[in-house]
Order: C-alpha cells, then sequence, then structure tokens
C-alpha cells in the first residue's frame, strides 16, 4: 500500500511538472511585446500550507493550484480563489492588509486572463520579483520554482496557455531561513508577496535572449603627444540568441553616431563585434552628461529598441577614474522602500521621487543596499546621471559551507548582473554586507568575486567591510577580502555605537593601495523631536554626529566616496522602540513621509564643497 501512494505522488508529481521549461532572463523586458497581468490578484493565506501538503506532508495532489470547482452538490472543495479578497500586483502583502502587517508564511495569488495564441511564436511568463520561494503554475500545471527575491525570471509556457481564458496560481513563501540569501535575520522588512511586474513576452521561436555592450578602456595618458593619438573610441558588442543556431543575421544600428553592421551567429549563436567611433563624436555618459544613445537589434522582423550609455570606469591606486577622470563618489544608501511611508518600491515615479531626494542632497552616486532594486530605479537613476553600486544580500551571518547557499548567490549575482549589464551608470557589484571574517566566508565570497569578473570584467568589485581592528583611538581595517575586490569599502558608526565624542581623536589606517569608500556611517533621529545634541534620538543629535563625521572622514587617506546610512527611514522589525522607533530604523535623512532632518543639510554642504 505504501508503495502504491508512493507511486500515485510521484505520477502526480510528473503530470504537474510535464513540459515546464525555466529559459535563461530575457534581456531588456521593458521594450519588448508584452501584455502586463499586474493588478488585482485573488489572494489566500495559507497558514499550514494546506495547499499544497496533505495531513502527511505529502504532495497535495488535490491543492490549491488546481483552482478547482465544485461540479457536484457533494463536492467537498475548502477553498475558492473567486470568492478570495485581491490586493495589487506588483506588492507587498504587508501594508495591503493589517493583518498581514507581520505575516512570514505563504500565500497563493491567482490571475485570470485572456490569451490569443500566435502562429510561429512562443510566449514566456516573467516576474520581475517575488519574494521569496514561490511555485509557478498555469492552468493547473506546474512550470517552475523560484528561489530569491530580488531578481527576474521567466519561463517559457507556450504548451501550457490556450486560446481564451487561463489561470496563473502562485505559491509565494516569505519564510526567512539560515540557509537563504538573505539569511534568518537582517535588518529591513520581509516585504512578502509578487512584488514586482508579471508580464508575458511574446517571442519568435528563436529570438535575442541577451546583449552587451562595452566601451573599452584607454591607455593611461602618459603626455600630451601620447594622448593627441587616441582618434579613436572602440565599443565591442556581443549578443546571443536563445539557441544554437548557426548562420542567422542580426543587425546592429546606433543611428546618431551613423553605425550599422550586420553580424551572422556562430554555431553557439552568437555574435560579436568592435565598433570604432571617433573620439570627438562619442559624448560619454557621466553624471552631468547622462548622454544615451538610441541602439537598434533587429533580428529577423523583430527590432529590439534600447537606451544605452557609454563610459569607463576603473581605479589607478587610490583614485576611482570615471573616464579616465578622478572621481569623488558623493553618495547616499537606500532602500528599496515608498518615498512616502512603508511597502515596496515598484514603480518609476517611486524611483525618481527618492532619487530626486538623493539629488538634492547633492548626490551623484547611491548604494542600493542591500539586494538588487527593481529596474525602472537603475535606468532611472541613469537617465538622472546617478552612479549606482547594485548589491546581492549576501548580509551578515551566511551559510558558508553550504553548497547550496553559494548556488543561491551566484544564482542571484548572475540575474544581478544579466539583467543590468548595459545600464552605464552600474559602476559597483557588491557581493555582501558587514559578513564576520573567517576562513570558510573568504572562500565563499571570493569565488563569488572571482564569478562575478568571469560575466563582467568592466565593472569595479566591492563589499561593505567592517573595521576589526582598533586599539583606543586607532583603527586598523583588515579584511582578507582586500585581495579580492576593486574599492575597499567598509561601515562605522561612531557617534552612534561609539561616543561621537570619540570623532577628532580617531586615526583611520587603510593598509591597502586602493581607493576607499565609507560604506555607511550614521545614527538615528524621529523628525520633529528635538532637545541637545547629546540627547539620543533628537534631530540636533544626529545634526551633530554628521558634523562630528565629515570632519573625521577628510582625514582618510585615501577617500573617494561616502554613501552615509540612510537616505529615508524604513521599516524594521528589529526596531522596536515605542514612542520613536515604532518598527522603523530613524537614521534617514527625511522622515518616512519624506521631511527633511536637520542633519541632510549638513551632508548638503559637506557634498558641496567637494
Amino acid at each position: 500500500m505504501k508503495k502504491l501512494l508512493t507511486s500515485i505522488v510521484m505520477l502526480t508529481v510528473a503530470v504537474l511538472t510535464a513540459g515546464a521549461q525555466e529559459v535563461p532572463q530575457i534581456a531588456n523586458v521593458m521594450n519588448r511585446q508584452t501584455v502586463s497581468l499586474n493588478g488585482k490578484w485573488n489572494y489566500i493565506v495559507d497558514v499550514q500550507e494546506e495547499g499544497y501538503y496533505d495531513y502527511r506532508m505529502n504532495l497535495n495532489r488535490w491543492g490549491f493550484f488546481q483552482n478547482a470547482k465544485v461540479q457536484r452538490p457533494e463536492d467537498l472543495i475548502e477553498y475558492d480563489f473567486d470568492k478570495a479578497p485581491t490586493m495589487n500586483v506588483p506588492g507587498d502583502w504587508n501594508t495591503q492588509s493589517e493583518r498581514l502587517f507581520f505575516y512570514e508564511g505563504t500565500v497563493w495569488y491567482k490571475k485570470t486572463f485572456n490569451y490569443t495564441k500566435q502562429d510561429g511564436c512562443h510566449t514566456l511568463l516573467y516576474f520581475g520579483a517575488v519574494n521569496y520561494d514561490c511555485h509557478v503554475y498555469v492552468n493547473g500545471k506546474k512550470v517552475g520554482h523560484h528561489i530569491g527575491g530580488f531578481t527576474p525570471f521567466n519561463y517559457d509556457v507556450t504548451d501550457k496557455l490556450k486560446d481564451g481564458q487561463n489561470v496563473v496560481i502562485v505559491k509565494v513563501d516569505n519564510k526567512r531561513h539560515a540557509e537563504d540569501i538573505p539569511t534568518q535575520i537582517f535588518d529591513w522588512w520581509n516585504y512578502g508577496g509578487i512584488t514586482r511586474d508579471v508580464l508575458l513576452v511574446t517571442v519568435g521561436d528563436t529570438y535575442i535572449e541577451n546583449y552587451k555592450f562595452e566601451l573599452q578602456k584607454t591607455p593611461v595618458k602618459t603626455s600630451a603627444k601620447a594622448s593627441a593619438k587616441i582618434r579613436q573610441r572602440t565599443i565591442a558588442f556581443s549578443a546571443n540568441l536563445n539557441k544554437a543556431e548557426e548562420g542567422k543575421e542580426i543587425i546592429l544600428s546606433i543611428p546618431e553616431l551613423k553605425l550599422q553592421q550586420k553580424l551572422v551567429t556562430n554555431a553557439e549563436g552568437r555574435v560579436s563585434t568592435t565598433l570604432n567611433v571617433p573620439v570627438k563624436k562619442l559624448a560619454l555618459w557621466t553624471p552631468a552628461n547622462p548622454k544615451l544613445y538610441k541602439v537598434e537589434l533587429q533580428y529577423g522582423e523583430t527590432t529590439l529598441k534600447d537606451e544605452v550609455g557609454f563610459r569607463t570606469i576603473e581605479t589607478r591606486g587610490k583614485q576611482i577614474l570615471l573616464n579616465g577622470e578622478p572621481l569623488f563618489l558623493k553618495g547616499i544608501s537606500i532602500h528599496e522602500e515608498k518615498p512616502n511611508g512603508g511597502g515596496r518600491a515598484n514603480c518609476t515615479e517611486d524611483a525618481r521621487t527618492l532619487l530626486g531626494w538623493a539629488k538634492e542632497l547633492g548626490c551623484n552616486f547611491v548604494r542600493l543596499a542591500h539586494y538588487p532594486h527593481n529596474e525602472y530605479a537603475i535606468r532611472e537613476a541613469e537617465r538622472m546621471g546617478m552612479l549606482v553600486w547594485s548589491e546581492i544580500p549576501c548580509y551578515w551571518t551566511i551559510a558558508w559551507t553550504n553548497p547550496d547557499t553559494y548556488k543561491n548567490a551566484e544564482r542571484q549575482l548572475t540575474d544581478m548582473i544579466r539583467r543590468d549589464q548595459n545600464r552605464a551608470n552600474i559602476i559597483i557589484w557588491s557581493i555582501a554586507n558587514e559578513t564576520p571574517h573567517s576562513a570558510e566566508r573568504d572562500n565563499f565570497l571570493g569565488r563569488l568575486a572571482q564569478y562575478a569578473r568571469t560575466l563582467d570584467n568592466t565593472r569595479l568589485i566591492s563589499m561593505a567591510m567592517e573595521v576589526t581592528s582598533a586599539s583606543n583611538y586607532k583603527n586598523r581595517l583588515h579584511d582578507n577580502m582586500h585581495e579580492h575586490v576593486d574599492v575597499v569599502s567598509f561601515n562605522q558608526y561612531i557617534g552612534w555605537y561609539r561616543d561621537v565624542n570619540d570623532a577628532p581623536k580617531m586615526e583611520w589606517e587603510v593598509p591597502y593601495d586602493k581607493p576607499v569608500i565609507v560604506s555607511e556611517f550614521g545614527g538615528g533621529a524621529k523628525y520633529g523631536y528635538h532637545g541637545a545634541k547629546n540627547q539620543r534620538w533628537t534631530e540636533e543629535f544626529q545634526e551633530n554626529l554628521y558634523i562630528e563625521n565629515t570632519a573625521m572622514l577628510d582625514k582618510i587617506e585615501g577617500l573617494c566616496g561616502t554613501t552615509p546610512w540612510i537616505l529615508k527611514d524604513f521599516r524594521s522589525p528589529r526596531r522596536v522602540l515605542d514612542g520613536i522607533q515604532d518598527y522603523y530604523n530613524r537614521k534617514g535623512l527625511f522622515s518616512d513621509k519624506g521631511e527633511k532632518k536637520k542633519a541632510f543639510y549638513v551632508l548638503k554642504k559637506w557634498y558641496e564643497g567637494k
């Protein structure tokens, strides 16, 4: 009997997953032929996951993914999506339902939509992000399982769809686990749900899957005579089809530069070329002039359009060079939370407001913490001339020796880079934040750094380290990961976790010939709460902390940028002080409602002098 039940379960799994296919992330989804599935979705809260498991914890073959309906009066079906409440997608469930504010567990989502098949085309079901663990079903059949809350993924669902009415059901689980990325504890809100766009993407049977533009670095200028000989800049271009098909033609055009090339795929379905452009004709992307060129990729009857900027980023000793010129990064850290109140930010308007505040502060750089942010934010920052540090959530104490944890981190790193590799404003890929030192950690992160360079060797690699060697008023950065990064970055909280009066006495030693970024500093204040400068939580306390810290930072040799913590107050379950924190991290220079605190003006003035 037991063997029979096991066989039934295995057969059920086989039927549910037949034909399922996750395909590599499709690039530039915003400029493809898409149909949005955003809007109202029905949802069912499933605390004990009865919609997925039976009472013996086996796969429930009558689970919620079947979207079953009563056919006879005697039928027993104990759920009904059509009678269930709705919530907005994209969106988090925590701020859409009061009873789900602290909830961590499973919620099922259902969307009904009409669809008409197109001959010779395939349809991909694309998710911008789902937090954290999700199972996806189309018309009762499973199409995939994805882990990771901040990067996109897509499935070829052509064979699952039918003419007429179709149903997508998604099981979403945001429970935390020690082996996850991020791990079991983290200092931001664990927003659950389908938090970014859901799209149906129409492509041909063969289509351009991904592509990359890279402006080649020019030799370091050694003299005016040598510099004068550099008359051309070289743009490297590569692309690949979704299939290894040889002899297919891709036409690349950059109309403004009067460039066009016909390229033919090799046996792997790939093309590559270099384009030479006179120096005088190519406007390089900079924060002051965020120039973007319209590009077109034609394959068959499909033309894929994008806007791409060209710039170089590199280091020389303790300097960061943008287009060969030294640069000071006037930055701020940002969490992906809506600008006026809580909830996951998920649209261009949210990004424009947050980045506009950073611009008003005088920033040319943002650290998007502690996970890849929405593609809308990256593209809006690029249009606004804002340089970007983009990070995966290897945060605090990761399960360094767990092979699956490493695979998860590598997958998130891959998806982050694949999505945003053509964005000129991204200059740093970050692989971690505040991780405790150990040989196992060094091996884990060292492998990630090396892997990142195989995907993209045109940007800088960094991570937010911790200062671990301190003697009275002398702090010495010592981290074995300095061998693997291009930029040495570290977090410090003099004035918050140590007396602010220590700041003038502090000496900093960074014993590496690499640029330095102070990736976090700051302290908390509740907007509108006033008092003496030594009174915690007052705006005056935070203001004085910034005065003392900026003066201290000026003494750090090789300092080439800062990203103080943080632009605005954000929700965190770790911040429980009633009347002050109320489940908000109050280190923002703006309140959660967008009101400026006094420290804002201190940092703004300091940046004006840089």
